[in-house]
């Protein structure tokens, strides 16, 4: 290890900022920071996110090939009868995002895998020990933490019909005086602390196979949720060899099937380069000198140019959204409805790889850490509880995802899985390299936007050469399908974007500028390779569509 590593981070927020940089400074790597940074994300986020939910890590080695490892959430039931399925559970009417019906309740809770994730990625490719990589999430909860604006929105939603049925989540979610939070108010979570604190001594099996979890299993068994110690015991994380795609110079490692999310991102990605051959992108950077060895293209080409025609660099918003609605409309019709996403992500994968787009037959709560260190290590962790299901596991202060009981990811109905079978994930965590010694780490929160708002990040870093910074906060738009089938494209406010819409004889639905509906992409990024063997350039990316807190240390 160089004592001069150094290691951008695009974090959630100064807390989970403030964890991975303390990391660093102890000599951890780029994973070191990205998982002390999601650990205390998901520690200090309530209704956000949280340690009981699903997580992808996707790592890619400065020598070696990049993986992707899944530990997102299970179907529960191991051993149960058939009569225990299909209860456990109550409907929640909410006003959040113009109104989700989500189920909550014991019988939401999906088996987690989020923590065993992130001790599996330390322990295999991070410098600093589990100890002090979990170590700043528990001072944090014993410290106070600042309740971010989106955390304090969706409380305030949610905080009776969601969070009010149970004593530990009413604790963990509003103000001791049981107000709502309120943006900057300081929370503690001191039974968490302790959990944490016992995790960093004896490790993530704490929550599964330890004291934690058989407390969880037990308060499932008493309350018609379907969390056996059977299922805690039988849960492992899994390696999966990530889909790569090269767009433009670039080798992007993107999530593979089971994932919906990482299979959407890639074919979309791999259209608009075939997009980008007919109206060569590439010339945008040759003009100005991109070829020259180690100038940094990201730093030198605004994106304003970007969409409002090919002359500036590359398929414009009507190619863009024409390869949305494709991709998405054959989703709706296949993936939300699929008995084995496995074998449908890699038909769908192969056939547009041959065919393109002709081969195709005709939450809310998320959280995203990116970093990469100047040795070229890339690590980048989505993690997700859902809603979150309105409990807690007593006695602990960790509240549970409520994956079962979200509507877009149980397309066959309430607990209709088999046991043990990983559930729908729209989460893309996703990393890439450039010959020249470039190296990005990248991803968003954004339910099933995710997929969109990163093909238009990816596609004007990796095609047009945009400044990073730039890609982030261009306009989006993504395309959802209403009850009777038709496509609405809901887009940021833009001449050109409603110029594409009305030519394309859509209906659109403007969300104003910036809005967080569209996601919030946080990236990290290394730039070329200096003429002299150094490193490039750290830098660092957060959306100014959500919180986020992003340094170089």
């Amino acid at each position: 290890m160089s004592p001069a590593r150094q290691v951008a981070i695009a974090a959630t927020g100064p807390a989970s900022l403030g964890a991975g940089q303390a990391v660093v400074a102890q000599g951890g790597n780029a994973v070191d920071a990205a998982i002390a940074a999601a650990v205390t994300s998901m520690s200090s986020e309530p209704g956000i996110v949280s340690l009981a939910g699903g997580a992808y890590v996707t790592i890619w080695p400065a020598s070696g090939e990049p993986v992707v490892i899944d530990g997102n959430v299970a179907m529960p039931g191991m051993g149960l009868p058939r009569e225990a399925f299909g209860a456990g559970v109550r409907e929640v009417v909410t006003t959040y995002g113009g109104g989700v019906t989500l189920y909550a309740g014991h019988g939401s809770v999906a088996v987690p895998g989020a923590l065993l994730a992130c001790e599996s990625a330390v322990a295999r490719f991070g410098s600093a020990s589990w100890g002090a990589v979990v170590s700043p999430a528990a001072e944090v909860c014993r410290d106070g933490y600042p309740i971010g604006g989106a955390a304090a929105r969706y409380l305030d939603l949610v905080k009776d019909n969601l969070f009010g049925h149970d004593a530990g989540a009413r604790a963990v979610t509003r103000r001791e005086d049981g107000s709502p939070y309120v943006a900057g108010d300081l929370a503690h979570n001191l039974e968490l602390a302790d959990v944490l604190d016992t995790v960093a001594r004896e490790g993530a099996s704490l929550l599964t196979t330890g004291e934690v979890g058989r407390a969880l299993a037990a308060d499932m068994a008493a309350n018609g949720g379907l969390i056996t110690e059977g299922d805690l015991t039988a849960y492992e994380v899994v390696d999966r060899e990530p889909v790569r795609r090269t767009i433009g110079d670039w080798d992007v490692a993107v999530n593979p099937p089971p994932s919906i999310g990482g299979p959407m991102l890639a074919v979309m990605l791999t259209e608009l380069a075939r997009a980008s051959r007919t109206h060569p992108i590439g010339r945008l950077r040759t003009a100005e000198g991109a070829g020259s060895g180690t100038r940094d293209p990201y730093r030198t080409h605004p994106i304003g140019r970007f969409g409002t025609g090919h002359a500036g660099g590359g398929p414009g918003w009507g190619e863009i959204l024409r390869i949305q609605r494709a991709v998405l409309a054959y989703r709706l019709r296949v993936h939300d409805f699929s008995r084995d996403l496995d074998a449908d992500g890699h038909a769908l994968l192969a056939s547009v790889e041959r065919h393109g787009l002709a081969g195709l037959p005709t939450s809310a709560s998320t959280a995203h850490i990116s970093a990469v260190d100047s040795d070229g290590l890339a690590c980048a962790v989505t993690m997700s509880s859902g809603y979150g299901s309105g409990v807690t596991i007593p006695g602990t202060g960790l509240l549970l995802n409520n994956a079962l009981g979200e509507p877009e990811l149980n397309r066959l109905g309430l607990h209709a899985l088999t046991p043990g079978t990983r559930l729908a994930s729209n989460m893309a965590p996703t990393v890439a390299r450039a010959a020249d010694g470039r190296v990005l780490a990248v991803g968003s929160p954004g339910a099933d936007r995710i997929t969109t708002a990163l093909v238009q990040v990816l596609s004007q870093l990796c095609l047009a050469g945009a400044d990073l910074d730039d890609a982030i906060q261009a306009p989006r738009m993504h395309v959802r399908f209403d009850d009777t089938g038709e496509p609405i494209v809901e887009h940021e406010a833009s001449a050109e974007l409603e110029e594409a819409i009305a030519a394309a004889g859509l209906q659109g639905l403007d969300h104003g500028d910036l809005s967080m509906y569209f996601g919030g992409v946080g990236a990290a990024y290394r730039g070329p390779d200096g003429g002299d063997g150094g490193h490039g350039e750290l830098r660092a990316a957060g959306d100014p569509r959500r919180e986020a807190s992003v340094g170089v240390s």
